[in-house]
């Protein structure tokens, strides 16, 4: 078994992993930025140590610094989390071709310039979607309509994944109009176990960004369930995938479904999979790497009720989501029956200006999707957040629009809501 761990990351995906490690006996490493000195994961660690100063490439991106931290700590295992160092491995579409698995057209070798790029958007067809190979939660993605477009939406996609992944290597699609965005949770093992924990509907997303994540999704029946999780484990088992991880597909409203790409790591909703399913998959994720075999069968999965989570971001949506770092002055998070708060922020806390805006995630279980909706309406208009903005009002405000209420938002509804806003 895993004895202790270094945590390659940092706020409340830090926190939920040395919660998890704490329970099952393993000591804890904790790695900071000079920005997070103070931080929360620091503090509740066995052991902590400062890799650099605050731009994310100085330190949670600086890999000779983390192994460094590990080797001086005696650390026999890296949890990366997610985004950071998380997002540093590749996966090749041709596998999933091969695997049987629906592919959205696009391209199959790697894409490094954009007159390359443009070449093959001609072949693909225009509309188009630019992604960086490395990456997550949005970065390094753009969409051009047209040829006139493509340059400079391809650079900016470029140039933004080599600032949060050091690596520019791309690829081009085909864009998918009005889909829903629906992810498999599948947790794989050494001894050729995969299984899938059902899905995730991400579609409530911003600019790429998910806010909302529920689960199970509206839009699927037994049936499509049954195929698209078949089709995530066909698809993990193909890449030899060991480990927790999602498989992303762009779901259409006909039915039809399209590869989008696998994550190889935890993501930020994986509690609502852990509310439905009752996993702890961070655990789960200990285990696997300890060489142990996954704890249930796929038979044995079974999905209880509904679950939503909201992310809580220091953000200002009356001007255009602008990040809003600085001191937390007051805070009170709810509680409850079917409620649950992953965060990693207090009373006090000064939020960074060098990283993500999360400040916390709100997750609600229910019987029902409508139950979860009011228990997560009821939460909402609990939380207290004072000294700096956030985005609190602007997801009640979501959780009323009678298109997310019927179960009918895609991934252009906060778009539509935006302007109606």
């Amino acid at each position: 078994m895993i004895r202790k761990v270094l945590i390659a990351n940092r706020g409340e995906i830090a926190v939920r992993i040395i919660r998890a490690c704490r329970e099952m006996g393993i000591l804890t490493v904790a790695v900071y930025s000079e920005a997070d000195r103070e931080a929360l994961h620091a503090q509740l660690a066995d052991e902590a140590v400062c890799i650099g100063p605050a731009p994310s490439k100085d330190s949670y991106l600086n890999m000779e610094r983390i192994l460094s931290a590990a080797l001086v700590t005696g650390a026999d295992a890296v949890h990366p989390g997610f985004g950071f160092l998380s997002e540093n491995s590749t996966f090749a579409r041709n596998t999933m071709q091969a695997a049987g698995v629906p592919v959205i057209p696009g391209t199959k070798e790697p894409v490094f310039d954009w007159e390359t790029g443009l070449s093959e958007a001609d072949r693909i067809g225009f509309p188009v979607m630019i992604k960086a190979a490395l990456g997550g939660g949005g970065k390094g993605m753009r969409m051009a309509e047209t040829r006139g477009e493509f340059q400079s939406a391809f650079q900016t996609a470029q140039k933004e994944a080599k600032s949060s992944f050091a690596d520019g290597t791309m690829y081009v699609e085909r864009l998918i109009r009005h889909p829903r965005h629906v992810e498999f949770q599948i947790m794989a093992d050494s001894f050729g176990n995969v299984i899938h924990l059902g899905e995730r509907d991400c579609s409530i997303q911003r600019n790429h960004q998910k806010m909302i994540e529920e689960s199970p999704c509206v839009a699927i029946d037994d049936t499509l369930r049954e195929r698209m999780g078949s089709a995530a484990v066909r698809a993990a088992k193909a890449a030899h995938y060991v480990n927790a991880g999602t498989i992303e597909f762009l779901l259409e409203p006909d039915g039809n479904f399209y590869f989008m790409e696998m994550n190889t790591r935890i993501q930020v909703e994986h509690p609502v999979t852990e509310w439905v399913t009752g996993m702890d998959l961070i655990q789960e994720q200990l285990r696997v790497a300890s060489g142990m075999p996954l704890s249930v069968t796929q038979g044995e999965v079974r999905l209880s009720g509904h679950a939503i989570e909201c992310r809580i971001n220091a953000e200002n949506p009356a001007k255009n989501f602008r990040p809003c770092p600085g001191k937390i002055t007051e805070m009170h998070l709810p509680g409850g029956f079917g409620v649950r708060v992953d965060t990693a922020a207090y009373d006090g806390y000064v939020i960074p200006a060098f990283y993500d805006s999360m400040l916390a995630k709100l997750i609600v279980h229910g019987r029902t999707r409508e139950e979860a909706i009011a228990r997560m309406r009821s939460a909402l208009g609990e939380v207290v957040i004072e000294g700096v903005d956030t985005n609190v009002d602007y997801l009640y405000s979501i959780l009323n629009e009678e298109e997310y209420l019927a179960g009918r938002a895609d991934i252009e509804f906060v778009e539509r809501l935006t302007e109606r806003l």
